[in-house]
Order: structure tokens, then sequence, then C-alpha cells
């Protein structure tokens, strides 16, 4: 039998650590996770988006709510 629930992801221990977010299109975005949900779309503080970098250095997004299902990859920048 199915569970009456389903459990979110557990992103407790990512939770004000700087983190790289890989989503479709080919985007690139680093922030620091400040919060989650069930359907892991994130809220990121300081975010700077990394595929339209320039030499002068990447466009500053501040706080920004990134949906869950445009995210492809999530990797830490920081240890754990």
């Amino acid at each position: 039998m199915a569970p009456k629930y389903q459990k979110g992801p557990d992103l407790k221990r990512f939770m004000d650590k700087r983190l790289r977010l890989s989503l479709n299109g080919n985007r690139k975005v680093v922030g620091t996770l400040r919060g989650y949900d069930a359907f892991l779309n994130v809220v990121l503080e300081e975010a700077l988006d990394e595929s339209n970098s320039t030499t002068n250095g990447s466009p500053t997004l501040g706080t920004i709510v990134i949906r869950g299902n445009s995210i492809v990859q999530l990797e830490t920048l920081e240890r754990i």
C-alpha cells in the first residue's frame, strides 16, 4: 500500500550554504539557500546568474524563488 503522504526533499543540511543550481535551458545560478518546500521550490539569497556572466562579473539577482521542476542539479560550494 502506498504511503498516505509524500515526504519532501531533505535539504536541511544545505540551509544557509552557498549552492550552485543548474537549471533547464543551460542556466546556472549561485546563491545562499534560505528555504525550500516539498516540491523542491527553493529560495536563494544573494543570487548570481552565472549563465550570463561577462568580464565585469555575474549579474546580481538578489533574493529569488526557483521553481522545483526547473532544477536539474544542485551542488554545494561549501563544506557540509
